[in-house]
């Protein structure tokens, strides 16, 4: 199965990207397991936390199979070879950098850009983007998303990130949002598996 055919199938399954920024190594597979027990499927590790690539190979490792792992805040194309190195296959970015959207398309590495505005969406999607993330969300709204729904090519996902909670998702998905990613809301620097387990299946649970 390619890398974009797995990320699909775990998309359709949980369309929830998990967004473990400061998470150290030695704590991220107990939380990776509370993640996955809750109904997880997608996991991203920015790449301003401590030592992200053992991170992120910790996590390829353990939930093979079971879980699509990633990085968030790829900058550079180098950072696209080091993460593709360690085992990820999530390339996650706050910005739409086409030089790293058309690396991780011509890797086979799921590409997931931010934008904020239509001409960003589009610039995008012609680099390669497998989906694209409104971030960050908190200055954008559903109205901003359902205008570029309505312009966007209808198989193109579309995942508001940036203070999305379990109680404020579904004004977002009535819009068009396809999924989200969910940072501070559900893991902070510190979190144990105990912290993050209960969050987990709130927000799954939330998507009804």
């Amino acid at each position: 199965m390619s890398h974009i055919a797995a990320f699909d199938a775990a998309f359709a399954r949980c369309p929830l990207i998990a967004i473990l920024r400061g998470v150290k190594p030695d704590e991220v597979e107990a939380v990776g397991e509370a993640l996955v027990d809750g109904g997880f499927t997608l996991i991203e590790v920015p790449m301003n936390s401590p030592e992200p690539l053992d991170s992120v190979a910790r996590l390829a490792r353990r939930f093979e199979g079971r879980a699509v792992i990633g990085a968030g805040t790829v900058l550079r194309v180098d950072q696209v070879d080091a993460v593709r190195a360690a085992g990820g296959t999530m390339i996650i970015s706050p910005n739409a950098d086409t030089r790293v959207i058309a690396a991780s398309a011509a890797a086979g590495l799921v590409s997931l850009p931010g934008v904020v505005t239509p001409t960003e969406a589009f610039a995008a999607i012609d680099a390669g983007a497998t989906a694209l993330k409104l971030f960050p969300a908190e200055g954008s709204s559903p109205a901003v998303l359902k205008a570029m729904r309505a312009v966007l090519p209808k198989d193109m996902r579309l995942l508001p990130v940036g203070g999305i909670a379990p109680d404020n998702m579904d004004p977002w998905r009535e819009a068009g949002a396809a999924g989200f990613g969910l940072g501070s809301a559900l893991y902070k620097p510190g979190f144990t598996a105990d912290d993050v387990r209960p969050r987990a299946r709130a927000f799954v649970a939330a998507l009804g």
